[in-house]
């Protein structure tokens, strides 16, 4: 197989161009409303508490705060005819524990709150191995010192693939938004490189990165907040409304993924 190496500066904002100079921009307003429902909803392979947050968005110049909704009805059900009931724990959040998603399964989200139901289907993808991580010296750190990261996988061929990166370094998350295709990887060994002004990493830092499995819809939704995060540098969920899989049509996402980590000390 030959070997790709695509760098990413992807700081929440640019997707690398080698990946987005034959894609259309999505262009949208980025108006002041408030009060709209706000749902952050994942189910994973990964046996244990999944969960689902649920708040309301804040106007577009205030603080990046968004209150808990609370007393709404959760519930996940998969394509085999299994409903999970979800319970309120902390304000805002619900979840299901334990259970575990499977591969190749469609899951249905519905949330229900202030007399209203909003639905999602999210389709789980086969597991693509994360095979490692690496670091070298930053080229474009001007204190020489700043480390980058890069992801090792093989990409199959022959099939559509959708990928989500979310690093942390020493277990404060990055706030960088990585997503990608394998339009011009498919079914190449790849090595790539996670650009982020973020946090500085150090030798010495404790880096993990997890590999999110995404279906295409959760794609579109995280490339295109990584477009909009210019104009909104604070959080998750910005305050347009990027395409969603929710219905009907509110702020955030429903994923059903396969999640893989690796965890190492920068040398």
């Amino acid at each position: 197989m030959g070997t790709i190496s695509i760098k990413y500066y992807i700081c929440f904002a640019i997707i690398l161009a080698t990946f987005t100079s034959c894609r259309k921009v999505i262009n949208f307003d980025l108006g002041n409303e408030t009060g709209e429902l706000v749902i952050e909803a994942n189910i994973t392979n990964i046996p244990g508490q999944q969960c689902v947050k649920l708040s309301r968005n804040v106007p577009f110049t205030n603080a990046n705060t968004y209150p808990a909704v609370t007393g709404a009805t959760v519930s996940i059900a998969d394509d085999e005819g299994n409903s999970y009931l979800l319970k309120a724990d902390t304000a805002g959040t619900y979840v299901a524990d334990p259970l575990m998603g499977a591969a190749g399964h469609i899951y249905t989200l519905s949330v229900t709150t202030d007399g209203k139901t909003y639905t999602a289907k999210s389709t789980m993808p086969q597991v693509v191995k994360l095979d490692s991580i690496t670091f070298r010296n930053d080229v474009f750190d001007s204190k020489k010192g700043q480390k980058m990261v890069t992801v090792h996988f093989q990409d199959p061929p022959n099939e559509h693939n959708q990928y989500r990166v979310v690093m942390y370094v020493d277990r404060q998350q990055v706030k960088s938004v990585f997503a990608f295709d394998d339009e011009f990887i498919d079914g190449k060994y790849a090595d790539l490189d996670l650009q982020q002004n973020d946090i500085d990493i150090l030798t010495g830092d404790t880096v993990t990165v997890e590999l999110q499995c995404i279906d295409k819809p959760v794609y579109t939704y995280w490339f295109t907040l990584a477009q909009q995060q210019q104009n909104n540098p604070g959080g998750a969920v910005a305050p347009a409304n990027p395409p969603t899989n929710i219905t009907p049509t509110t702020l955030g996402y429903f994923s059903a993924h396969t999640t893989q980590t690796i965890t190492e000390v920068v040398k």
